[in-house]
């Protein structure tokens, strides 16, 4: 049940183990769904580093947040179900 190209936004760091594990765990969801991550380095840019500094990784979708720190599937795949039925419409 692909969405649209649905893109979540994943805010991290390079050199953050949670961030690798959180995109790794992403991975089925996104092929399941036909979704994209577009990952930001919250280091390139001050403005992201001092709001979400230590909270990272944030996955969201839409300017939504998802889930913080750990991956949790239910939410993410709840936003993605919900894309995929507006899009239907």
């Amino acid at each position: 049940m692909p969405t649209a190209c649905a893109t979540l936004t994943l805010y991290g760091r390079a050199w953050c183990h949670l961030c690798d594990d959180m995109r790794a765990a992403l991975e089925p969801l996104l092929a399941e769904f036909g979704a994209t991550v577009e990952i930001i380095d919250i280091d390139a840019d001050p403005a992201l580093e001092a709001r979400y500094n230590e909270l990272v990784p944030v996955l969201a979708i839409g300017g939504i947040e998802l889930c913080r720190y750990r991956f949790e599937e239910a939410p993410v795949r709840a936003a993605l179900t919900q894309l995929a039925a507006s899009t239907r419409e």
